[in-house]
């Protein structure tokens, strides 16, 4: 285990391999007091989760496998989405830096045109009726030329951009935007975020496929809900309320 360079905006501690960097984070934190905004980075991941249950495919080195804590006292649980907003919005800005066709597949996925680059998992604990500790996991896929597992649409920053990109440069620049945009939440200045969310989204505009338990239908975006549920329109003209895991994109 690394500590974290002198220049690092925040705590950092990197390690070459472990099981999951949040399962690494949550002990540490269960342990001890840690910072906030302390981040663990992992060159390796034996058992990186994504949404859904799904695994992380990433070849030792070439990727960000991170996770960072947060004490967001100040938030009432119904209003959690608002984090992954946040920490979306800011990888997905800090992407837009390198290429267009950047957006957020609802509720946090990152996306390049069709295929996916990142993936985030935010796992909270309350304290009464507020979030006690929030810990984000993010899976971004930097120098990785060729993928095997059977994700039907990865993509790599290297493929997008054909050049290789300094992980911990990319890191670094990363958690100083969530550094900023978390103290502005914190000060209540967080207006302008759900609209950079729903201009952000993927497929934001016009009729698409979705599946739900019911089949496939095609609906367009309505509305994102302070909650996060996502508000649909069908071709029938019929308004769809889903929260997470209860519809589904269906992808090219």
């Amino acid at each position: 285990m690394m500590h974290s360079p002198e220049m690092f905006p925040v705590p950092l501690l990197h390690l070459e391999q472990t099981d999951s960097t949040n399962h690494y984070l949550k002990t540490i934190c269960d342990k001890s007091s840690v910072t906030e905004l302390t981040t663990v980075v992992a060159d390796y991941q034996t058992s990186g989760r994504g949404q859904r249950g799904n695994s992380w495919e990433s070849e030792a080195g070439k990727n960000l496998m991170f996770s960072f804590v947060l004490y967001p006292t100040f938030l009432e649980a119904r209003r959690q989405f608002l984090l992954s907003q946040l920490i979306s919005l800011t990888i997905k800005e800090e992407l837009d830096r390198y290429a267009e066709g950047f957006s957020i597949k609802w509720p946090n996925d990152i996306y390049w045109h069709e295929q996916k680059i990142a993936g985030i998992l935010i796992e909270h604990d309350l304290t009464g009726c507020c979030l006690g500790r929030s810990i984000a996991g993010i899976g971004l896929n930097v120098n990785q030329t060729v993928f095997h597992s059977t994700a039907p649409n990865p993509v790599s920053l290297y493929q997008i951009t054909r050049q290789e990109h300094n992980c911990l440069a990319l890191l670094s620049t990363i958690m100083k935007r969530i550094q900023t945009e978390y103290l502005s939440v914190q000060n209540g200045e967080e207006a302008n975020i759900a609209d950079r969310y729903r201009t952000s989204l993927f497929r934001g505009k016009g009729m698409h496929r979705y599946e739900d338990l019911h089949g496939e239908f095609m609906a367009e975006i309505i509305h994102i809900e302070p909650e996060g549920i996502l508000v649909l329109q069908d071709d029938k003209g019929q308004r769809r309320r889903y929260a997470f895991k209860e519809v589904k994109y269906q992808l090219l």
